[in-house]
């Protein structure tokens, strides 16, 4: 298996246009079913499974059977939580359930600061394949899921589009549009949409991020170390840049992974939307990164919220929303890396949202005393708007900085600056 794996060509998910052939030609009869109402259940997961082991092959063939084991240890832990949930809902049996679901990525997370190397439990996707575990898990709590099957969780976890990096997928979601084959005249419509997210996709990544990356980031970044200091003007540039392509790479790749998933007949939802005309930090939030966002804040800032009101933490609900803010993005930020810039990037947006939160209950303090003397609201018109947007951006653009990793070499590690 092992010398079969070394064998087998590396393909990164929408890599290449090679890997986009191959795949739309796969996904041909899976089409031809959808649009006669059918289903090709075996068909499917044998497309997901060959092009997964694709992804994992050549030189990354360890992180398949880390996959493998992965895997099976997640479906040990859901309907192990399952079967006995349904007959005892203790709260130490969830906290250990889901403790027991996040210990792979933990591990993977922790285990390069302590030893010094990766861990061999990693693969590409583990992240985002924790969070629909966990949801799982804690929708089995709320009573929102009542029975999981093991063949549609097997088949919700190993979906090709969204394997290695998302959106990040609800099963309950999933499986309605699994079950229910949509029509001729929708899936004609999932198709269109389908082909216009794949040229989008195209766009992105393979021409103005690469453009990006190849062409305009590498001499400001070289321009910027050499310059060095705290701050210098191509540092702002590179800020800019490495956002813009942040963006475009992600926002192409999610593009990529909606476009296939429509055409498979499921409508996964998409993940960016247009979050640079965002009028302040909240709004961007519910635009960047959506499903990753959406999901921190069902399933951590919402119980986060509920649980301190409830066993009266704060008295202030204002002050228990700021506390609960900041830990939702420090949580955030940790989950992206054990560095400093990444908890950096979690505080900054945590202090962010707080103040963006405090704005708006000023705003409407301001108003409604304005309102009690006969005056005109604060002004709230296109211009206001724009300005919100301008603020947001260059907040965000700072934000991105940090979350770059960039400072962190040019404060800590810049061979470029240092004097000979």
């Amino acid at each position: 298996m092992s010398s079969f794996l070394r064998s087998l060509p590396n393909w990164q998910p929408y890599g290449t246009p090679n890997y986009f052939i191959f795949l739309l030609l796969t996904l041909i009869p899976i089409a031809i079913a959808i649009w006669f109402g059918k289903r090709l259940p075996i068909y499917e997961e044998l497309v997901s499974i060959a092009f997964i082991s694709l992804m994992f092959g050549g030189l990354h063939y360890l992180q398949f059977f880390a996959f493998i084991f992965y895997l099976v240890w997640q479906t040990v832990v859901v309907f192990t939580y399952q079967a006995y949930q349904k007959k005892a809902n203790h709260n130490w049996l969830f906290y250990i359930s889901i403790l027991f679901s996040l210990l792979p990525l933990l591990i993977i997370k922790i285990e390069p600061t302590i030893v010094g190397h990766n861990s061999l439990l990693g693969f590409l996707g583990i992240s985002y394949l924790t969070f629909r575990n966990v949801a799982i898990i804690m929708e089995m709590r709320d009573g929102e899921l009542k029975n999981v099957g093991i063949w549609s969780f097997l088949r919700f976890m190993i979906f090709l589009p969204t394997i290695s990096s998302g959106p990040i997928d609800r099963y309950r979601r999933f499986n309605e549009d699994y079950v229910n084959i949509p029509s001729r005249e929708d899936y004609l419509n999932m198709l269109e949409k389908a082909v216009w997210y794949l040229m989008l996709g195209a766009l992105y990544k393979f021409i103005i991020s690469h453009t990006l990356v190849t062409y305009i980031i590498p001499p400001i970044k070289l321009a910027a170390l050499a310059t060095g200091g705290v701050m210098n003007w191509h540092t702002i540039l590179y800020m800019y840049a490495w956002g813009f392509d942040l963006f475009f790479d992600f926002a192409g790749y999610s593009m990529f992974a909606v476009g296939i998933s429509y055409i498979m007949g499921i409508k996964t939802p998409i993940n960016f939307n247009k979050p640079f005309l965002a009028r302040d930090l909240k709004d961007f939030w519910n635009r960047w990164h959506m499903s990753l966002s959406f999901w921190f804040r069902d399933f951590v800032f919402m119980r986060l919220v509920y649980t301190m009101m409830k066993r009266k933490v704060f008295k202030n609900r204002n002050t228990t929303s700021s506390v609960a803010y900041l830990l939702n993005m420090t949580l955030m930020g940790f989950w992206h890396g054990l560095h400093w810039y990444y908890v950096a990037y979690g505080i900054f947006h945590g202090v962010g949202l707080i103040i963006n939160d405090w704005w708006i209950r000023k705003k409407k303090a301001i108003n409604k005393s304005r309102k009690l003397i006969g005056q005109q609201p604060l002004a709230d018109n296109k211009w206001t708007h724009g300005i919100g947007i301008f603020i947001t951006f260059h907040v965000v653009m700072i934000s991105l900085l940090i979350f770059s990793g960039f400072l962190d070499t040019l404060w800590f590690h810049n061979l470029l600056s240092q004097p000979k």
